[in-house]
């Protein structure tokens, strides 16, 4: 739940890289909550959306319960990113406000960042992917005295039950593998290195992928930009993806855990025009440096 209304901000790197869009365009189906597809991740899971149990009393402290224990990631730490989808209602009477699943749009929360109310910041430590947690959060964790929309008057406690769909470790800007390249001519397909061979499962077709990214002009190994502390890079892994093809070629069959230089040629990214905010000019390929750090 974000402090204000949802304002969607593409960083100067993603725009570069790929349209501003949902967060989880795979999530279409809308129904919402828990996996009833085995796998962590599988492609085709499907969220019902949840009633949520009013605490007896008012909550006067953020309370904090398991539903389920999720089992498929690192447990999150301030930092980390959190996809979820979630359903809020008043604590006192039940009275929805808001939910993701009618949407079909996962939510991102980056632990500590600020972004979202304090009851969600405190209380998303520790979840995995996989889980669904409840949260009681008294007024002074969520919106005060000040209320918020038609529905949340000041002075309500608020409960939510929340989905998690994937925890995105974070990372420091110090992080940055720093690798150098040396400039070369341009190629006609994509040429790619394994720089770390990944010990976890290969991007599905229909699948959320995550990565951190570093950009190079091929012809002089200019470094232009780096996604290393800031939240991950997610894009859909699918030809209907709004991310340009040369990405989608340079991801393909890496593992999670993975490193992977890749020149992509000029024609697959930016229609061979370059991109003047990233530094890139026309008709010159372009080099990623790319880790890949979650599908789901």
């Amino acid at each position: 739940m974000r402090r204000s209304a949802p304002i969607l901000l593409c960083l100067s790197l993603l725009a570069a890289v790929s349209a501003c869009g949902d967060s989880d365009p795979k999530s279409d189906g809308g129904d919402g909550s828990t996996p009833v597809s085995g796998e962590c991740g599988a492609v085709g899971t499907v969220y019902t959306k949840p009633e949520v149990t009013t605490p007896s009393a008012t909550p006067t402290e953020l309370v904090i319960t398991d539903l389920t224990t999720g089992a498929c990631s690192s447990p999150a730490v301030e930092g980390d990113t959190v996809v979820v989808h979630y359903v809020g209602v008043r604590s006192e009477d039940g009275t929805e406000f808001d939910n993701s699943y009618d949407r079909g749009e996962t939510f991102e929360v980056q632990l500590g960042a600020g972004g979202v109310i304090p009851g969600w910041d405190q209380g998303l430590v520790g979840v995995q992917q996989g889980g669904r947690r409840q949260l009681d959060i008294p007024a002074e964790l969520a919106y005060g005295d000040a209320g918020s929309g038609d529905v949340i008057q000041p002075g309500d406690a608020l409960s939510f039950v929340v989905d998690v769909v994937a925890v995105l470790p974070g990372s420091k800007a110090t992080d940055d593998p720093g690798i150098e390249i040396e400039g070369t001519d341009n190629v006609d397909e994509l040429v790619a290195d394994e720089l770390l061979q990944g010990a976890g499962a290969v991007p599905q077709d229909g699948q959320m992928v995550a990565v951190r990214i570093v950009t190079y002009r091929a012809d002089t190994g200019e470094q232009l930009a780096s996604s290393w502390g800031e939240p991950a890079f997610t894009f859909l892994y699918s030809p209907d993806s709004d991310v340009w093809p040369g990405l989608l070629d340079a991801v393909e069959g890496m593992k999670v855990g993975g490193r992977r230089q890749a020149q992509i040629p000029f024609a697959s990214m930016f229609d061979g025009a370059g991109n003047e905010g990233l530094g890139l000019p026309a008709s010159v390929d372009l080099t990623v440096v790319l880790d890949l750090v979650a599908i789901y």
